[in-house]
């Protein structure tokens, strides 16, 4: 495994219950900031293997980026049960949320 991979592996286990991170947070905390995308493919990898918590990773925006409605529904729901708040424009205020 490579080095930032194991890194984002790492942030993405420590966020906390009730709050959120985006890809890029979490690839700039990795060391690669300009990386978001490859956050994307490790949560899309390996988040069963490694139990990630990978409804608390959302995008720049406080949005849910899975395209898939049935997934959507799914991180959205795990979110609301941690307290995490969706606004009507279905966002999370990143500035209330974010870890």
């Amino acid at each position: 495994m490579q080095p930032f991979t194991a890194e984002v592996i790492r942030i993405i286990q420590s966020i906390p219950e009730g709050k959120v991170m985006t890809y890029g947070q979490v690839a700039a905390l990795a060391g690669s900031p300009r990386a978001a995308r490859q956050v994307v493919r490790v949560l899309h990898s390996m988040s069963e293997k490694h139990a990630l918590p990978w409804h608390r990773v959302v995008n720049k925006f406080g949005e849910i980026a899975i395209p898939e409605d049935e997934q959507r529904l799914i991180q959205e729901m795990k979110l609301e049960d941690e307290g995490v708040e969706l606004g009507l424009d279905r966002r999370i205020d990143l500035s209330k949320y974010q870890a």
